[in-house]
């Protein structure tokens, strides 16, 4: 359950820590080149760093307090949880870390950092953070150290860093999307509820069934000639349905009876294809207007999609 959380926790800390010390400033660009670098400012480093690390700090100890106090302390351990959830937590990871990158480099750039410190330091960030958070769970009975969270957390830093270093510009986004389930079945439905809670934002956060992530491509940005609308991007969205348990539709209690099979019930992988828009494209006079898109760039607009699987291939109107 925890594993759901944690990019999510990470980018909330991070849009309070950039509201809270940009609102009033922030210039976002769609290109490095867009603006000139300004001169480091040592207040506003200060206000970022001691943001940061307090909000860390923060963020730190309502973990420990919700999730590992009614787990013992072990010896340090991994966990190899690479075969769960058909790997859509791993996408959340490589999410969470990129755009944690994305927000954190807005906020040093307002502190006045030097392009490649703020690159650097921005985007590893969520990467830092995490890997608090592993080291925490390897010390936890009820997770370990996850090798594959890790690799995923890079990922996701890595592709942040990389097209800022090779382009000044982001013209590959990672975006989420979210749709509801609804199970007709009780037993489903008190499976999936006691998996993924029954409120709005926790179901958001846990349920993998209805999370798509999506890579989303600005063409304009790779053919700078052409008369595609700059704001217009084509996404690749990944998803899985029919998982009501981490490697498996079963579960058993303390005693190893088995309370819970639905092993009838197919897990598959599901791709997707479908328009996007990038906001940070377009253009505005607004600074408010400018940081509400910039931050909104992480969510994919709905809009109609093909669908991918095993089981063919299947028609969207509106994919959320």
């Amino acid at each position: 359950m925890f594993e759901a959380v944690k990019p999510y926790i990470l980018l909330i800390l991070l849009l309070a820590t950039e509201f809270a010390f940009t609102q009033d400033s922030l210039t976002i660009p769609v290109s490095q080149q867009d603006i000139p670098d300004v001169k480091p400012n040592p207040t506003r480093i200060l206000l970022a760093a001691g943001g940061s690390v307090v909000g860390y700090a923060i963020g730190l100890a309502e973990l420990s307090q919700a999730w590992y106090k009614n787990y013992p302390q072990t010896s340090f351990h991994f966990f190899n949880d690479n075969n769960t959830w058909l790997q859509v937590d791993k996408a959340g990871h490589v999410f969470g870390a990129y755009t944690a990158g994305r927000i954190s480099m807005e906020v040093w750039r307002w502190a006045g950092l030097p392009r490649k410190q703020r690159v650097w330091i921005g985007g590893l960030s969520g990467t830092a953070f995490m890997t608090i958070i592993e080291v925490l769970d390897g010390y936890s009975a009820g997770w370990g150290f996850s090798v594959g969270d890790m690799a995923a957390n890079l990922s996701g830093s890595g592709l942040f860093i990389a097209q800022e270093l090779a382009w000044n510009e982001q013209r590959i986004h990672l975006k989420f999307s979210f749709h509801k389930n609804t199970y007709a079945d009780p037993i489903l439905s008190q499976r999936a509820n006691a998996l993924f809670g029954n409120r709005g934002w926790e179901q958001v956060l846990k349920d993998y069934n209805g999370q798509t992530y999506w890579v989303s491509t600005n063409l304009r940005s790779f053919f700078k000639k052409s008369g595609i609308p700059a704001w217009f991007n084509i996404a690749i969205g990944y998803g899985a349905e029919g998982m009501f348990g981490g490697s498996e539709n079963r579960a058993k209690d303390a005693n190893g009876i088995v309370y819970f099979n639905r092993t009838d019930i197919p897990r598959r992988r599901q791709w997707y294809l479908s328009p996007d828009i990038d906001l940070t494209r377009i253009r505005t006079k607004s600074k408010l207007v400018k940081t509400a898109f910039f931050l909104l760039n992480a969510i994919k607009i709905p809009a109609p999609s093909i669908g991918f699987s095993k089981d063919g291939i299947e028609w969207n109107w509106l994919h959320f």
